[in-house]
């Protein structure tokens, strides 16, 4: 509401004008039975209000120009409807902040109506999308990979048996509506203290709500509500899944944390133990989903372990939801050295064992003139567009500006540009079904005509 708004070159008052919001009419309706009621009252006492107004408009007209009573009105009417507005915005919040309630009113009539979304991923690319897609709808569910078992996670997983909070917790703070205050909440991270070293307070709060409700998923649902977010977050199993990579080495490395350290090319990746099970409310979510959002972030630590469970990977593949891929802007070295986008596209084609999950990628076209050497030193470099390559696999490029402007010609996603970009195409998609619709029971009905 606050981007919406802010763009809208209006007073704070007269955005209640805003369309959508549903209360204009009611107002209206509360003023016009004021104004019949008085006089009621008053032709009841023999006020005479009809007749003295007309004739006190009548002394003004004969002295006064036109243009000069007209505008005395507008005026005149204005402050008076303005100053109503600001008495009622303080009389139904307390005399609070009103941009409180222009926000939830704009987040249930607005908000509430967009496209029901269902993002995949893990790790800070995923969140990084849902602070952009949380502006333009509340129905989203964020599909969180539980594979992690490094850092603060890793150790409650093992100390605890939790599924690894990490991802989880970023993604709540994405979605939370006071992002800058919950988000220093959750990720404040302990630097001292015997075993609180190194923890993450988000961490040990979902850990924590995780023995009091009995499950994951119960602690993410009511911790979800006392942070009020938009839409919900659920990991993709309850199954206390681990990453395994095969190499092309030969190497087996187990863990998603060593799989970067392999510093080796990924054969295959796959999870012990092999079978497990997807959450309900995911696969109905997928099932109900308009668009489905795969990535950014990590391809084989973040990404595909989602895939790695069969029934999300067989429901996004027959969903016909419009499916789309943000590719990553840059290489990941120990995962992803050397793949283009197509490289991209095929391994998450090959573990989903379906090429149907995917419609069209979104890719970066702008890269900083001063690109940061510490991508170089590091072995990471600007995933290259093979266009031909990735038309054979029937992948629809979309190419968009992404990256965030900065001086120092580092190269981050701005979570704004990827959802407008995202939302964007899914509306051009939408728009093109709607119209190949149209021809078609055109073509049927010439058809009968001429039958």
């Amino acid at each position: 509401m606050k981007n919406f708004t802010n763009n809208m070159k209006i007073p704070e008052e007269a955005r209640w004008l805003v369309p959508g919001l549903q209360v204009k009419r009611w107002f209206a309706l509360i003023f016009l039975g004021a104004v019949c009621m008085t006089l009621g009252v008053l032709i009841l006492f023999d006020v005479k209000p009809v007749f003295y107004t007309m004739e006190f408009i009548q002394k003004i007209a004969r002295n006064v120009s036109t243009e000069w009573i007209a505008f005395s009105i507008v005026m005149f009417g204005a402050a008076l409807f303005f100053k109503g507005w600001t008495k009622t915005n303080l009389s139904i919040i307390d005399g609070k902040d009103n941009q409180t309630l222009l926000e939830a009113l704009y987040r249930k009539r607005k908000l509430n109506r967009g496209p029901r979304i269902v993002a995949v991923g893990g790790g800070t690319g995923l969140s990084m999308l849902l602070k952009g897609i949380k502006h333009i709808t509340n129905n989203i569910t964020a599909v969180v990979t539980v594979g992690d078992d490094g850092g603060s996670s890793g150790r409650l997983r093992n100390e605890m048996g939790v599924l690894p909070p990490g991802d989880i917790r970023n993604c709540i703070a994405a979605l939370a509506n006071d992002e800058d205050l919950v988000t220093k909440l959750f990720q404040y991270r302990f630097k001292s203290g015997e075993g609180l070293e190194g923890h993450s307070f988000g961490n040990l709060f979902l850990t924590a709500l995780c023995s009091i409700t009995g499950d994951m998923v119960r602690a993410v649902k009511e911790s979800s509500n006392v942070l009020s977010i938009r839409g919900r977050v659920l990991p993709s199993t309850l199954d206390d899944m681990k990453l395994v990579a095969e190499m092309e080495d030969g190497r087996i490395i187990h863990g998603e944390s060593n799989i970067p350290e392999a510093h080796g090319k990924i054969k295959r990746l796959f999870t012990d133990p092999q079978n497990c099970s997807a959450l309900d409310d995911v696969i109905n979510a997928i099932k109900d989903a308009e668009l489905i959002i795969l990535g950014p972030g990590s391809l084989y630590t973040s990404v595909i372990p989602n895939l790695l469970i069969k029934q999300i990977a067989q429901e996004i593949a027959k969903s016909n939801a419009k499916k789309i891929y943000v590719c990553n802007i840059m290489t990941q070295p120990g995962e992803t050295d050397g793949y283009t986008v197509s490289d991209h596209i095929k391994a998450l084609m090959k573990h989903a064992n379906s090429r149907d999950i995917i419609d069209a990628v979104l890719v970066n076209d702008t890269m900083p003139a001063n690109l940061a050497k510490k991508y170089q030193l590091s072995g990471s470099y600007p995933v290259k567009l093979d266009v031909e390559n990735v038309k054979k696999l029937g992948v629809k490029i979309f190419p968009r500006k992404l990256i965030e402007d900065n001086r120092e010609g580092l190269v981050r996603h701005s979570s704004n540009r990827v959802a407008r970009a995202i939302y964007y195409w899914f509306r051009k998609e939408h728009k093109n079904v709607k119209k190949n619709q149209i021809v078609t029971q055109q073509d049927i009905q010439r058809q009968d005509c001429k039958l």
